[in-house]
């Protein structure tokens, strides 16, 4: 059997199936990612909560996965050559999976680093983009009185869901008629700002039809619905 207790991390959330990839996560945009690329791909693999409630994502157990305390992390018992590999952040993590399965992420060489563009598109920009707007719209940046920081990043995501929109006028996903990991990391994101932020009328979701039949078509995929919700938060 895989031993992982020389991870400290398993002290705090022990494996209760250690020969699975160990996936330590919340269902937030950037969690979703890896817990929707696990479903597609059918790997074994063991969900871990890790709670901003209690400051999960603080502790040393943690910490010693991930210095940077943000979810995801994975703990893979059959990394590369057959060791167990550790790693965070969540582009990092899609594309490990990707060349681990041989799945959604293209082989030639030119498509490869296309779609690796697009992943780094999200990264860089919808993700931050998006969460800034989500601070100053729904939490306590709402409160403001100077709206003026919450109209820099209505502006931006606003040219996001432009960018985004125009790429999928002749496609059905980011990379043509194949689903790749540039999808499952960009949609979580797109859901979260009109679902979760509520800011779909703030940015005009719907001058982007493009996007938003992209969206449904994602939300709509098996895998999708089951990875949306883990880990389980109950």
């Amino acid at each position: 059997m895989t031993n992982l207790s020389p991870f400290p991390i398993t002290r705090k959330w022990p494996a209760q199936h250690p020969e699975r990839l160990q996936l330590y996560s919340l269902p937030t945009p950037n969690g979703v990612k890896v817990s929707i690329m696990l479903e597609e791909t059918a790997l074994p693999y063991e969900p871990h909560l890790v709670s901003f409630e209690t400051n999960d994502q603080l502790s040393p157990e943690f910490l010693s996965l991930n210095p940077n305390n943000k979810i995801p992390a994975i703990l893979d018992p059959n990394g590369p050559g057959g060791e167990p590999l550790a790693l965070f952040e969540s582009g990092a993590i899609l594309l490990y999976l990707a060349e681990k399965t041989h799945l959604f992420l293209p082989q030639a060489a030119a498509q490869r680093y296309e779609t690796i563009q697009w992943l780094m598109w999200q990264m860089g920009g919808v993700g931050p983009m998006f969460g800034q707007l989500g601070f100053f719209h729904k939490f306590a940046g709402k409160d403001y009185e100077d709206k003026r920081p919450r109209d820099r990043y209505v502006a931006e995501a606003k040219r996001l869901l432009s960018v985004l929109n125009q790429r999928l006028a002749q496609r059905a996903w980011i990379m043509g008629d194949a689903y790749t990991i540039a999808d499952i990391a960009t949609f979580p994101w797109v859901r979260c700002l009109t679902e979760f932020y509520l800011a779909g009328d703030l940015v005009g979701i719907h001058d982007f039809p493009h996007v938003t039949r992209a969206l449904a078509a994602f939300v709509a995929r098996p895998a999708v619905v089951r990875g949306l919700t883990i880990p389980s938060r109950a």
